[in-house]
């Protein structure tokens, strides 16, 4: 199969606002984890150094509904959307089709209400929305199979119901046995923080994103800086393998960085809006 140079579309890419990612089958030829989104010209020059790369979009500003096929998956995403009983809050946006026959559905993610990832939101669905995330785009290859464009529509912003829909997450009801209580059939966003500080960061290889998602769940609900260093401390220290020190400190510090631009930006369009 002979190979493209796909760069133009990565630059029209990145000069719409999306953060490109130059990958390697599925692999990232970068680190990007934390980093602001690439320039029109650092993409140019990336795609020289790897004037092959196909293209992958990070969920920073957006975010996939990933329905997949039951060949791929084991569950049939398409069955699973068809039965939800949401399913009117998929409101019509771009779509894309996959290399392995699957869809993705793109979203803008909303100013409003604070996002969670969900893989497994559906049997055969899961919602890729991470900040550290990523999805492959047209006309991306991979096996020799290409991204395709299912439609042509504009990217949208879905309801606040429907994010809310997503971030809940089940009970786990065997944790908790004396007594019996169950208050709730659902988690949220604020209730998977306050797990953190107890239950740790997880597993030695997402500690970096745990924690920069919990601090970034924090601040985004205004919590002050000096206690959010305080609870992802806590947090870390009750994680089985916590973080180095020089680590945890460059990821506290990263999010924090992250959060005073999103509030400049936001009063920035604010003022614009008064005037």
């Amino acid at each position: 199969m002979i190979m493209r140079n796909l760069v133009n579309y990565a630059v029209a890419y990145a000069e719409k606002g999306l953060s490109v990612l130059p990958m390697l089958d599925k692999k990232p030829l970068i680190t990007f984890a934390d980093k602001p989104p690439l320039n029109p010209d650092e993409v140019r020059q990336l795609w020289k150094q790897f004037p092959y790369a196909q293209i992958a979009i990070r969920t920073i500003n957006i975010f996939v509904v990933d329905i997949d096929t039951k060949e791929a998956h084991g569950h049939d995403g398409f069955k699973s959307i068809e039965e939800y009983e949401h399913k009117d809050l998929l409101i019509p946006t771009l779509e894309q089709t996959t290399s392995s026959g699957g869809r993705q559905m793109i979203y803008f993610k909303r100013p409003d209400i604070d996002m969670s990832q969900h893989i497994g939101w559906l049997p055969g669905v899961d919602v890729k929305a991470h900040v550290n995330n990523y999805f492959m785009i047209a006309p991306s290859e991979r096996n020799g199979k290409r991204y395709t464009w299912f439609n042509h529509n504009p990217i949208v912003t879905p309801s606040r119901e429907l994010i809310e829909l997503i971030n809940k997450r089940p009970v786990n009801k065997s944790n908790y046995q004396p007594g019996n209580y169950q208050f709730s059939d659902e988690k949220t966003a604020t209730s998977e923080l306050f797990e953190s500080i107890v239950n740790g960061l997880g597993e030695t290889g997402g500690r970096n994103n745990a924690l920069a998602s919990f601090v970034g769940g924090l601040l985004f609900r205004n919590v002050e800086v000096e206690t959010a260093y305080e609870l992802a401390k806590q947090a870390n220290e009750n994680t089985s393998k916590s973080l180095p020190a020089k680590e945890f400190e460059r990821t506290f510090e990263s999010m924090v960085q992250k959060e005073i631009k999103r509030r400049e930006a936001l009063n920035s369009i604010g003022s614009k809006i008064e005037k």
